[in-house]
């Protein structure tokens, strides 16, 4: 009985990681810079794209953890099994845009750090990125990446809301514009759904569940509340920080430095919302760090036994590099998570068409299980959207390098 108990508890809390694995991913120093910018080019208007993204990103991970769920298979292995070397091209595409991600990722280190303590910026970042390495040359490192990603999350979560209370932000006018917005801005949809389930943020929660064992369809409930629990931590978060720095907006304030959000979390509760700025991005960034290499590298190790072996080692290298790109890389930090999310909104279509494909004509992918109807068409109707969306902010992404 123990045994049975200790594996219940085991399961529950890969689970939990899984869910904060791929929240905290997407809760990363892009979501924050992004969210800040268009708040402050969109006003309350953005409340729109928040809950237009939100749906979408429900509709995706509800099929996402499914479909690698029930077949026990990660997406590339899966590519592969639909099309030989197909697998590897989206390997590739989420590797290239987890990379670009996780340069961000340092960035936003340096960037929180900067904030909280001082430090600069470079030395900031190496600092963080060695602590994350860290993570990984553990003996329990998947124990110790689940636990530290949720007590991170919810400490953002927690100082984020006190911000938004204390900015005082036009609730009434935020609810108006979520159902009837002046303007829609398709390079902050596609920017959002990017940062939110683009790229490798896609497969984070649902390669964690594959590797902790967590797979089968007598566990679809679970995989499924935990694919809407995620987005819901995320959408939380979104909605907080979006209301926090509408609040300084709406007072007549204006942002006009390299680092918006600082300035917005100053505005509202003076040195404290500073420091607390600093403390947020940092955990934000961290997060992400760890999150971006433990799945990249989820991408490669199954494609030999030699890279399963060397996994730990993988992920170590795959943060160095960042942290070596991020020292060298002479680019506007804000720019730079702007663009990250842009790029892995146009990587979604790719890898999650594949998956829908798996769904609707191979369910000897999925042992003979039975693919709702009902949950098939949402996520076709999804994979539409980010492809109409995709296309459509590819002139608008030229904008964010002038």
């Amino acid at each position: 009985m123990s045994g049975t108990t200790t594996k219940t508890g085991a399961h529950r809390g890969a689970l939990i990681g899984a869910v904060f694995l791929m929240a905290t991913s997407a809760i990363g120093p892009g979501f924050i810079t992004q969210t800040t910018d268009f708040t402050v080019r969109l006003g309350a208007a953005f409340a729109f794209v928040i809950v237009l993204s939100v749906l979408i990103d429900i509709a995706v991970q509800l099929n996402v953890w499914r479909i690698i769920g029930v077949s026990g298979m990660r997406a590339q292995d899966l590519g592969n099994a639909v099309l030989p070397g197909l697998g590897y091209v989206i390997a590739a595409l989420v590797v290239f845009g987890g990379l670009v991600f996780n340069i961000a990722n340092v960035s936003g280190t340096a960037l929180g750090l900067d904030a909280m303590v001082g430090m600069d910026a470079k030395l900031g970042g190496g600092l963080s990125a060695l602590l994350a390495i860290g993570i990984f040359l553990s003996k329990r490192a998947g124990v110790a990446m689940d636990r530290i990603v949720v007590v991170l999350g919810v400490l953002m979560i927690g100082l984020t809301c006190y911000v938004a209370v204390v900015s005082s932000p036009p609730v009434g006018e935020a609810l108006k514009q979520a159902m009837l917005p002046d303007r829609v801005d398709f390079l902050a949809v596609t920017t959002l759904i990017g940062g939110t389930v683009g790229g490798y943020i896609t497969y984070a929660g649902a390669h964690r569940l594959v590797d902790a064992g967590v797979t089968g369809p007598e566990r679809i409930v679970e995989v499924s509340r935990g694919s809407v629990l995620s987005l819901l931590v995320t959408g939380v978060m979104r909605a907080v920080l979006f209301l926090a720095v509408l609040g300084v907006v709406a007072a007549g304030a204006t942002l006009g430095s390299g680092n918006p959000t600082a300035e917005a979390f100053q505005h509202a509760a003076g040195e404290i919302g500073l420091r607390l700025f600093g403390l947020i991005m940092w955990a934000a960034a961290i997060t992400s760090v760890v999150g971006a290499a433990y799945t990249s590298v989820s991408f490669v190790v199954t494609f030999s036994p030699a890279l399963q072996r060397a996994r730990s080692w993988l992920v170590v290298g795959f943060i160095a590099l960042s942290t070596v790109v991020f020292l060298l890389l002479d680019q506007a930090p804000t720019t730079l998570l702007v663009l990250a999310g842009a790029l892995n909104g146009l990587i979604l279509p790719v890898g999650f068409g594949v998956l829908l494909w798996v769904a609707a004509r191979r369910s000897d992918l999925l042992g003979g299980y039975r693919y709702p109807r009902w949950l098939l068409v949402i996520g076709v109707l999804a994979w539409l959207l980010s492809l109409y969306f995709g296309v459509n902010s590819l002139s608008a992404m030229g904008q964010l390098w002038q």
